[in-house]
């Protein structure tokens, strides 16, 4: 079984996020509060709680450099945490919003970070030394409606984001003083704060879980109306390929390498996607698996038959598949809604992941001896 522990905390988890040495994990059980846990030897123990918001804490983020946490809320606000000894002190960042902050990442290089809004708006935060706290400069109206995602392209520069208005938007986030021209930066360096870089107009519901392949040449992004889709050069001519899937929506999407992500969602069991040599992306199956008696039903067969009716062809830059359905359950017993990766130092393959979900477990995933991943 690819599950290779799971673990019971609370009734729901909104979101969790793992220290550096993936000794502690910090999650928010639904509630105003996050829980750090520590493994002691045969059993996870409660070391901290972090008590500052007002409303339920929306997003998480552990910097896996500084160790610094950062956490939204509904309530409109952000902290920053930092451990001094064995407390965690918060400093209040300035976002200067008017609705529920929704989600939040920290860039790659840890020197900012972004918080998606409800109200049509991504903050892009930073810190401020000679007056100590931390500041926020806002890429507004360009959304049309709440921001449910946002995803660091490696360059630190571009920020991609999804919104309830079903698009997939990709701006330059450059603070002078904050960003130096590096190795990976090149032409990014030419945008101005805020510009919109590239516009996705493929999904006609909303859009959820952007993410950034490891050498940001690919963009996937889940759409509300159980389709995947697959960008390459988003910043020249973008290619777009559209996955429809047989069952429930995905809520967010990992990439474990150049060539392989996983999405998860409302099926409540991870699903496997994989491009071939020609760059094409498909399903590969479920994570976890499980056996099913199969059904010589007409309705079963005529169910395959259209499945297989749906184009398999790419036409142009864009191909439109369709994917079996499959028995939904197992590790998880309800929506996951949080995928983060178990890194090993600077490996650009991840075999190790977790999930959390509206089941209020923390599932920890090894892929190792499951499945081959291709680079």
């Amino acid at each position: 079984m690819a599950a290779q522990a799971i673990h019971q905390f609370a009734e729901c988890i909104t979101c969790h996020a793992w220290s550096p040495d993936h000794s502690m994990i910090a999650f928010c059980p639904n509630t105003t509060e996050v829980h750090i846990y520590k493994f002691f030897t045969d059993k996870w123990e409660k070391l901290h709680v972090l008590a500052k918001h007002d409303q339920i804490v929306s997003g998480i983020d552990w910097s896996r450099s500084s160790n610094k946490i950062v956490t939204v809320s509904h309530d409109r606000n952000s902290y920053v945490w930092t451990q001094e000894g064995q407390d965690w002190v918060p400093t209040l960042v300035i976002l200067k919003l008017n609705r529920a902050a929704l989600c939040v990442q920290w860039s790659p290089k840890e020197n900012k970070f972004a918080v998606g809004s409800g109200a049509k708006s991504v903050c892009i935060c930073y810190y401020e030394q000679e007056n100590n706290w931390w500041i926020s400069k806002v890429i507004r109206k360009k959304h049309e409606s709440s921001v449910t995602s946002v995803a660091w392209h490696p360059n630190n520069i571009h920020l991609a984001t999804t919104s309830t208005d079903g698009k997939c938007r990709v701006f330059s986030t450059i603070i002078k003083g904050v960003d130096t021209r590096g190795p990976q930066a090149g032409a990014s360096m030419d945008w101005k704060f805020g510009e919109q870089i590239a516009q996705l107009d493929l999904s006609p519901t909303w859009a959820f879980g952007v993410r950034w392949s490891p050498s940001g040449k690919t963009l996937a992004y889940a759409g509300h109306s159980s389709m995947i889709y697959f960008v390459d050069d988003v910043e020249g001519s973008p290619a777009a390929q559209n996955l429809a899937l047989r069952d429930l929506p995905l809520r967010d999407i990992l990439f474990v390498s150049e060539k392989m992500a996983i999405g998860v969602g409302f099926d409540c069991n991870p699903l496997i996607f994989a491009a071939d040599e020609t760059g094409l992306w498909s399903f590969v199956r479920y994570l976890d698996e499980r056996k099913v008696t199969p059904s010589t039903s007409k309705a079963s067969q005529l169910s395959e038959a259209l499945g297989k009716l749906y184009g398999q062809s790419r036409q142009g830059s864009s191909s439109d598949t369709v994917e079996p359905s499959k028995p939904r359950g197992g590790a998880h017993e309800n929506c996951i809604t949080c995928i983060v990766p178990l890194r090993k130092g600077s490996d650009s393959i991840i075999k190790r992941f977790s999930t959390s979900g509206l089941d209020g477990k923390i599932v920890v995933w090894d892929l190792e001896n499951h499945i081959t991943i291709p680079k």
